[in-house]
């Protein structure tokens, strides 16, 4: 369980293009959410225990502000020749086991990680009305073994400020996760 964290790309950056397939095997692209108020892309996995930590609540968070206009999309970037537990058929698992609404899809090339410069799961990168760059960092201040309740804090409070046209605050703090398992 390396704790890597996220990149902190520059805030204003453009939402990275992509063409991915989900658990259903619907097509899932960017441009899907061109008419969204905003846009929660979430690089993710199955076995990393960042990810499990915080999924509970992750579903939770869904639930509460998809319908308030808020897009999710989930990424999983690993190897899953080399970590089959993060497979396409376990995903699909995954989803139904979370209740996830979202669609949970794999980047089996790994660009679409690449593009968005994904360093760890969970990784989540939180895009305004015009699909730019409003938040990229942490889901609140819980780890799998600091005893801090799992809220959502942080990101509900950006997500909240993005649905209402705000800027959230630019003091963000950095996710922390496993990272991405890199093909060789």
């Amino acid at each position: 369980m390396a704790k890597t964290p996220s990149v902190m790309v520059e805030l204003g950056s453009d939402a990275a293009d992509f063409n991915l397939l989900d658990t259903a095997g619907n097509k899932v692209c960017l441009s899907d959410f061109k008419e969204t108020q905003g846009l929660l892309v979430i690089f993710m996995c199955n076995h990393c225990p960042y990810v499990k930590h915080l999924s509970k609540a992750l579903s939770e968070f869904a639930k509460e502000l998809m319908p308030k206009g808020l897009s999710i999309v989930a990424i999983n970037s690993n190897d899953a020749d080399n970590y089959p537990d993060d497979s396409p058929e376990k995903m699909a698992i995954e989803v139904q086991q979370e209740d996830y609404i979202f669609p949970y899809c794999f980047d089996q090339t790994q660009a679409v990680a690449k593009a968005y410069q994904a360093a760890c799961t969970p990784d989540f990168f939180l895009y305004d009305k015009q699909l730019k760059l409003a938040y990229r960092g942490q889901f609140d201040n819980s780890r799998p073994a600091n005893n801090e309740p799992v809220t959502g804090k942080d990101l509900k409070m950006a997500a909240e400020a993005v649905l209402t046209g705000l800027k959230p605050d630019t003091n963000q703090i950095a996710s922390i996760g496993c990272n991405i398992k890199w093909k060789q």
